[in-house]
C-alpha cells in the first residue's frame, strides 16, 4: 500500500487535538497512514502510543526549534521533510483554518495538486478521488489530481469510522523554519471553556435551533434537548441575528460547518445557507410546524409539529430511558 501522510494538529501545550482520529481514518482509506507532527525538540515523547491507538501505522515526529513560535511554517516544513522521507501518494489535513493554510502552502512547495473540504476520499484504479459538497450543498462533485502527491483537506467529522489501532513505529526528523518569511506567534491566550458540552465543529451529535423558537428565553429548549443527548448546541443564522445565542453557535455557510452522526433541527426552516453547513450529517431529524419547510428536503426523519409540544415529550422519553 502507498504511504499517506496525515498532518496532526496539536494544542499550544503539545497535546493532540481531537481532529487526529478523523484525518487518520481518511488516510487509512487511501493507504498506510503516517501521522506527521511538528514539535519542539524533545516534546514528541509519548505521542506515538496515542496516535497508534488512533490508527497511525507510523508516527513521523519532526522536531523544530520554531514550533509553537511561528504560524503554520513548522507544519509546512514537517510535511516537506516527511514527504521526502516517505514519498507519499497523498497528504491529508483537517479543513481547519490552521491546517488548511499548511496544506495549501505544502501543495505550492511540493508542486502538488490541492483538493479542499472533501467529505470523503477513496482510491480508484490508483487515482485518489475526493468527494465535495459544493454550491451550498446543492451538488455533490468528485475531483482528482493527476500525478502525486495529492494534498487534500478533509471536512471535520465527515469521514466515518476509525482506523485500526496499531503499535506505531516512530521516525524522528528535524527541520529549521525561516522566521523571516513567517508570521510570529508572540502570545497564546487560552480562553476558558464556556461550556461542558462538546465542541460544535467536532461533536458527534448537534441540536440546533432557529427563529421558530421565538425568543432567547425559549431557546433553552434546544439546550435541554442537547444536554439530554450529550450534544453540542447550534443555531441558524436567523436565530443568531435575532440575538438568541452568540455567533459562535451559528451553523451554515457563514458559520461553522458540521458533519455529526446526528443533527436535530428545531424550528429551522432550512435556508440554503444553513443546509450548506449541516446536510452532510449522517442522520438529520427536523421538527417544524411548517409542512413545506425546506429543511424536510434533506431530513432523514421529519416531525411536523410544534417544537414546544414535541420536544418536551422527547426529552421526557430520553430521561426515562436513561433512568
Amino acid at each position: 500500500m502507498s504511504n499517506v501522510l496525515a498532518l496532526i494538529e496539536t494544542t499550544a501545550d503539545g497535546r493532540i487535538r481531537n481532529t487526529a482520529a478523523s484525518v487518520l481514518a481518511a488516510a487509512a482509506k487511501l493507504g498506510t497512514p503516517i501521522a506527521v507532527v511538528a514539535t519542539a525538540p524533545g516534546a514528541g515523547a509519548g505521542l506515538a502510543a496515542e496516535l497508534g491507538s488512533l490508527g497511525a501505522r507510523q508516527v513521523c515526529i519532526v522536531e523544530n526549534g520554531q514550533a509553537g513560535s511561528l504560524l503554520a511554517t513548522p507544519q509546512v516544513d514537517a510535511l516537506a521533510a516527511a514527504a521526502e522521507r516517505f514519498v507519499p501518494s497523498a497528504i491529508l489535513a483537517v479543513n481547519s483554518v490552521e491546517s488548511r493554510e499548511a496544506a495549501a502552502r505544502s501543495a505550492v512547495r511540493l508542486r502538488a495538486g490541492l483538493l479542499t473540504d472533501a467529505v470523503s476520499v477513496r482510491s480508484d484504479g490508483g487515482k485518489i478521488v475526493a468527494t465535495h459538497s459544493v454550491f451550498g450543498g446543492a451538488y455533490t462533485v468528485e475531483s482528482a489530481v493527476e500525478g502525486s502527491p495529492a494534498v487534500i483537506t478533509v471536512r471535520q467529522g465527515a469521514v466515518e469510522g476509525q482506523a485500526t489501532p496499531t503499535d506505531a513505529a516512530v521516525t524522528i526528523l528535524s527541520a529549521v523554519s525561516a522566521a523571516a518569511a513567517s508570521a510570529a506567534i508572540n502570545r497564546i491566550d487560552d480562553a476558558p471553556a464556556a461550556s461542558s458540552r462538546p465542541e460544535l465543529r467536532t461533536a458527534a451529535k448537534v441540536v440546533s435551533g432557529g427563529r421558530g423558537l421565538g425568543s432567547q428565553e425559549n431557546f433553552v429548549l434546544v439546550e435541554q434537548l442537547a444536554d439530554a443527548l450529550g450534544a453540542a448546541v447550534g443555531a441558524s443564522r436567523a436565530a443568531v441575528d435575532s440575538g438568541y445565542v452568540p455567533q459562535s453557535h451559528q451553523v451554515g455557510q457563514t458559520g461553522t460547518t458540521v458533519s455529526p452522526d446526528l443533527y436535530i433541527a428545531l424550528g429551522i426552516s432550512g435556508a440554503i445557507q444553513h443546509r450548506a453547513g449541516m446536510q452532510t450529517a449522517k442522520t438529520i431529524v427536523a421538527i417544524n410546524k411548517d409542512t413545506d419547510a425546506p429543511i424536510f428536503d434533506v431530513a432523514d426523519f421529519g416531525v411536523v409539529g410544534d417544537v414546544f409540544a414535541v420536544v418536551p415529550q422527547l426529552i421526557k422519553a430520553l430521561e426515562a430511558r436513561a433512568g
